[in-house]
């Protein structure tokens, strides 16, 4: 971590009301709980802004990002979208759509099983997931700005010794 120390904020405000208040409600991950809920939530309000220029939702990002991201030929079968977004199979279908509708994604039978359906992005859903994609990471960054890489790198380190939910490993 970077050796300057950071003024003191609202959260640090909030503890030490806590602490002469009821210091029982502290406990070690009191603060760390806080700062990661205020940033998500800003993070989350970058994206949200973000997306609105492209005219997206939040379920419509995902998909494009999980096709684009499935390299070329940018395709995938609709159980394996919705497993990669973590939609039901209903709200996948009803995304996709949306987003066949608008030229974004089209769908075309796998050849090698004639029930099966591929999703795939067309030039204009490719192009629109990488202004999004480039964009959303843009408005990241801003969230972070003036914080030096070194103490970035050193939180996401450290926050991998929390297990993400639905994970199944194991701490390290």
């Amino acid at each position: 971590m970077s050796s300057s120390t950071p003024r003191p904020d609202r959260v640090d405000e909030l503890l030490d009301t806590w602490h002469r208040e009821l210091p029982a409600v502290l406990g070690p991950s009191s603060e760390l709980a806080k700062r990661v809920m205020l940033l998500a939530a800003a993070l989350d309000a970058a994206t949200r802004r973000e997306l609105t220029r492209y005219g997206l939702t939040g379920a419509e990002f995902d998909i494009l990002a999980a096709l684009r991201r499935a390299g070329k030929p940018y395709r995938m079968k609709p159980h394996e979208v919705g497993r990669a977004v973590l939609l039901s199979s209903g709200g996948t279908t009803n995304t996709l759509n949306r987003l066949a509708a608008r030229g974004l994604v089209d769908r075309s039978p796998d050849p090698d099983d004639g029930r099966s359906m591929f999703i795939r992005l067309t030039p204009e859903g490719v192009e629109l997931a990488e202004r999004a994609l480039l964009g959303n990471a843009a408005a990241h960054a801003e969230v972070f700005d003036g914080v030096p890489g070194e103490d970035l790198d050193a939180a996401a380190h450290a926050l991998r010794a929390v297990p993400l939910p639905g994970d199944r490993g194991r701490r390290s």
